[in-house]
């Protein structure tokens, strides 16, 4: 298979820079995320690599390669879109062995059955192949662009939001048949998505991006876990981090004077912060030092999410689904000062961030 190194890389639509000197290394055989919201520049940076966009400057290598001037075609790698892009016309057999029948290719009738057998039995889709696909459903259709893809047998695959377009319970099945063919095809894939719990439950390491640039670089429980700023810590995680307005106070957070809750871990100097706190870390507890009034719940079938308001201040918990609770209800909670993470008030970044 492939690595794919991104030294430098920019790209500019007239007055727009869409990507701006990212430098990204993965690994052969690496399962890959470009996380981010809709803008940060994961389709411009995944085009780059396919070869359908030029960078502005900096340079894209695979296996040391450097391929910034060759065409698609060159490089060897395919693309899985959101949108299927199959001839409805053509039936499955049709549409998978379509790439494998070019002139470039001249591969013989007894090759493309033999790639069209492994594609069709690894995505179970044997069944589908003398059926057009116009009459197939999403999930039908996306395993059908999938092995459109494997049957190439590229260096890379490079999948720009395929799961968007499904609905949640087949995401969640796709998701893992994914993760699955890649480990079993021992590929190098680079997965773009705006979804955290795609990234987090597919990605050997995920690429935070925020307005073209790379917010962060790690593997999922480290990013989640030890983010780099306030952007990183509210995208990654669902429900959302907590992010309180505050000050410290002695050994202490200070977010009102009813909402004062300890801090574990080196002291830092007395000021104003913004303190980070995820809803598991928040315990909702008789006895427990703050009073809040309950202003939403969410149930999630195996934990409820509980927001609750103290002053000005929203913040949630996840608390056992067994646990009563009702709206306006009056309960108390503290949090782990273990898990507290403390942000600087006006640049946003983890001042106990620990580089990987």
């Amino acid at each position: 298979m492939a690595r794919i190194r991104l030294e430098n890389i920019s790209k500019s639509f007239g007055q727009h820079t869409a990507v701006e000197d990212l430098d990204i290394d993965v690994a052969d055989g690496e399962f890959f995320v470009l996380l981010g919201p809709t803008g940060a520049g994961k389709t411009t940076t995944l085009r780059m690599i396919a070869g359908l966009e030029k960078p502005t400057t900096g340079r894209v290598h695979i296996n040391e390669a450097d391929v910034s001037a060759w065409g698609p075609a060159e490089r060897d790698v395919a693309l899985v879109l959101q949108q299927y892009s199959l001839y409805p016309r053509l039936t499955v057999r049709d549409n998978l062995s379509f790439p494998l029948r070019s002139r470039v290719r001249n591969m013989s009738e007894a090759d493309i059955e033999k790639r069209l057998d492994y594609a069709s039995k690894t995505l179970r889709i044997t069944h589908l192949l003398d059926r057009k696909t116009d009459r197939l459903s999403g999930g039908e259709m996306q395993r059908v662009s999938i092995g459109r893809a494997i049957v190439r047998e590229p260096q890379v695959f490079l999948m720009d939001e395929p799961l968007s377009a499904l609905d949640a319970k087949l995401r969640e099945a796709l998701r893992s048949e994914l993760k699955d063919l890649q480990m079993r095809l021992g590929a190098t894939f680079i997965f773009v998505t705006h979804d955290q719990v795609e990234a987090m439950t597919m990605g050997d390491r995920i690429a935070v991006m925020n307005k073209g640039r790379i917010a962060q670089v790690g593997r999922p429980q480290d990013v989640y876990s030890n983010p780099r700023n306030t952007f990183v810590a509210g995208f990654v995680g669902s429900p959302a981090i907590n992010l309180l307005p505050g000050r410290i106070v002695g050994n202490g957070a200070v977010m009102a004077p009813s909402f004062q809750l300890p801090l574990a871990g080196p002291a830092a100097s007395e000021g104003a912060y913004t303190f980070g706190i995820r809803p598991e870390d928040v315990s909702v507890e008789s006895g427990a030092p703050v009073e809040a009034r309950v202003h939403d719940i969410e149930n999630h079938g195996i934990e409820k999410i509980v927001t609750m308001r103290v002053g000005e201040h929203l913040l949630r918990a996840a608390i056992p689904a067994r646990t009563t609770v009702a709206l306006e209800d009056q309960i108390r909670f503290s949090w782990n000062p273990n898990k507290v993470m403390l942000f600087d008030a006006t640049t946003g970044v983890n001042l106990r961030h620990q580089a990987a």
